[in-house]
Parts: structure tokens; sequence; C-alpha cells
């Protein structure tokens, strides 16, 4: 992680963690930044669940709806 490398504070962490707008308040984020400095995370990838993804592909389909040839809004 980079900013470790650039010895990050807790503060560095925190606004780190809000600019990704992570689905905690600011008492979470606060926690994980002092988890993340006492225990440097492993890098590795972030899964979502099939219903999320389900979701995140019709919402894409009716963005698209009527600028696409062959795809057109019904509703």
């Amino acid at each position: 992680m980079k900013l470790l490398d650039n010895n990050a504070n807790e503060d560095d962490i925190v606004a780190f963690l809000q600019e990704r707008n992570l689905p905690v308040d600011e008492i979470q984020a606060s926690q994980l930044a002092k988890e993340i400095l006492q225990t440097r995370p492993v890098e590795g990838f972030l899964t979502i669940s099939n219903a999320l993804q389900w979701r995140l592909q019709y919402r894409r389909v009716i963005t698209q709806a009527g600028a696409i040839t062959g795809l057109e809004r019904i509703i």
C-alpha cells in the first residue's frame, strides 16, 4: 500500500477510505485506519455478490436503452 510506504498517518488513511466511498462512518473508518497501521494489508482482490453483479449489469443496460441500436427503453 503506497500510503504506508509514504509513512501515512491515521488521518491520511481515513481520508483515503472516505474517497473510496466505503459504507463506513467516521468511527469505523478510524478503526480500520488503526488496524491498517498495525497490520499491513496483503494485496488481494475484491469481489461482489452475484446479485449485485446482475443489478449493476441491468443498470448499465437501462442507461444505454435508446442510445444503442436494438436496445429500446420499455419503461
